[in-house]
């Protein structure tokens, strides 16, 4: 894999829009990365996977922990919204 979970990452969930009601919206990141190498496109599946690697990375570094996707994946580029979710109840 070209994208690695940053240790902030890795305690980042993706979920759905229906699973975030009682979360704190942090904000908006969009990732992008290579979709082509050497003008053949790669594996789609592969490509969603890495750019939800590094939308965990940016939502960690937002303060956040949770992210949703908001757009589909186009041209290796995708965005997602950033929650704070474990906590958010209790404020």
């Amino acid at each position: 894999a070209w994208v690695t979970l940053t240790p902030g990452g890795e305690k980042v969930r993706v979920l759905d829009a229906g699973e975030v009601s009682a979360c704190k919206e942090l904000g908006n990141t969009t990732v992008s990365l290579l979709a082509k190498v050497a003008g053949i496109n790669r594996n789609e599946a592969q490509v969603e996977k890495e750019l939800s690697l590094l939308a965990r990375n940016s939502a960690a570094d937002m303060g956040g922990d949770t992210v949703v996707p908001i757009t589909a994946v186009k041209e290796g580029k995708r965005t997602y919204t950033v929650y704070k979710c474990v906590g958010a109840a209790d404020k």
